[in-house]
């Protein structure tokens, strides 16, 4: 009988933690980079630029990568297997709004599987000025909604993000 009340209260206090468990996140950073959004965007959406910024490449800089399409266009994917730090995953340009938005699809294989929506957004900031915003959402499902009460999703990635933009910055106003 006692195995019966302490199932019966582990399986309570799952459905308690399931129920008050973020079921979404979105993280999202933005910069101020002192080039027109003209010269920001033409290299913010060629994927293979992001070797030169992105703090992931910084982690593992003998990652594997592999390419299909052309880079810069809707439907381009980079793919790649890393160290522990950067895991394995692809992501995928699934639309593009000239000097304002780009889209992509991120899927995540290791260190575990999930999926997530990211964009890179550029505005005019100001005369020669472009305010660039990187962020991506998305679902999180039962179990991980349990692990996300434990996990700063914000803190963990938006660190990454601050870096790579700052990284960014550098480049395009060297």
């Amino acid at each position: 009988m006692t195995l019966i009340y302490i199932v019966a209260a582990i399986l309570i206090l799952l459905i308690i933690l399931a129920a008050i468990a973020p079921k979404s996140y979105d993280v999202s950073r933005s910069i101020v980079i002192d080039k027109p959004k003209e010269i920001v965007f033409p290299y913010l959406k060629m994927v293979k630029n992001q070797d030169h910024w992105s703090p992931w490449k910084k982690k593992d800089p003998n990652m594997k990568q592999t390419f299909t399409g052309t880079d810069g266009e809707v439907g381009f994917k980079s793919s790649w297997i890393g160290n522990k730090e950067v895991g394995e995953g692809s992501q995928t340009i699934t639309a593009i709004v000239e000097n304002e938005r780009i889209d992509n699809h991120l899927v995540f294989l290791k260190p575990w599987k999930s999926e997530s929506d990211g964009y890179y957004t550029v505005a005019d900031e100001g005369p020669g000025q472009t305010k660039v915003i990187w962020g991506f959402t998305g679902q999180n499902k039962f179990p991980t909604t349990i692990f996300m009460l434990f996990f700063n999703m914000d803190k963990a990635v938006g660190k990454d993000f601050e870096e790579g933009l700052h990284n960014l910055k550098k480049i395009l106003e060297a």
